[in-house]
C-alpha cells in the first residue's frame, strides 16, 4: 500500500515522535522512508559591510551542517533497522517545501507529528501540519504529540 514514507522532522523530541509509527508502517509495506528537514529561509541583513553577508553565509552553512549531521544519524538508526531510509534537507516555506518534496519523491504517505496546539495558540503559531492536511492529495498520518521538550 505505501511504498515511500516522507517524514518531515524539525529536530524536536515532538516531531520525532512519529517514528515508531513510521518504522512499524515501513516494516509492514517494506516502504522506503525519506527523512525530511525543511530549513525556512532567514532574512540576511543588509549591511553595506561585506562581514554581514559572510555572516549570514556561515550561518545557513552552519544549519545545513546541523541538518544534515541530524538526519544521517536518524538515517542510521532506520538503516539499523532493516529500513531502507534516506535523507533530504531542503530550503523554503515549510508546508509548500514538504509539499514539493513528496510530489518530487512520489510519497505515497506524510507521516508527522503535530504539537496539538488549538484556539488561539493555533491562530498564533499556526500549524505546519495543519497546512500539509489542507494542500495535499496524499494520505497524511498525523499523530498528536505532547512529548515535552527540555525547557518547555
Amino acid at each position: 500500500m505505501y511504498r515511500t514514507i516522507l517524514v518531515p522532522l524539525d529536530g524536536s523530541g515532538r516531531a520525532e515522535a512519529i517514528l515508531p509509527h513510521v518504522e512499524g508502517l515501513a516494516h509492514c509495506f517494506e516502504a522506503r522512508v525519506i527523512l525530511l528537514r525543511v530549513l525556512e529561509p532567514t532574512r540576511p541583513i543588509v549591511d553595506p559591510h561585506e562581514s554581514q553577508l559572510t555572516v549570514y553565509l556561515e550561518e545557513l552553512k552552519r544549519r545545513e551542517e546541523e541538518a544534515q549531521a541530524y538526519l544521517a544519524a536518524k538515517r542510521g538508526e532506520f538503516r539499523g533497522m532493516g529500513i531502507e531510509t534516506e535523507f533530504r534537507v531542503a530550503h523554503g516555506p515549510v508546508v509548500e517545501t514538504i509539499i514539493n518534496v513528496a510530489d518530487q519523491e512520489g510519497a505515497d504517505l506524510i507521516a508527522m507529528a503535530s504539537h496539538g496546539r488549538t484556539g488561539l495558540a493555533h491562530v498564533f503559531y499556526g500549524s505546519v501540519a495543519a497546512g500539509v492536511l489542507n494542500r495535499v492529495s496524499r494520505p497524511l498520518l498525523l499523530i498528536r504529540s505532547r512529548r515535552d521538550e527540555p525547557g518547555e
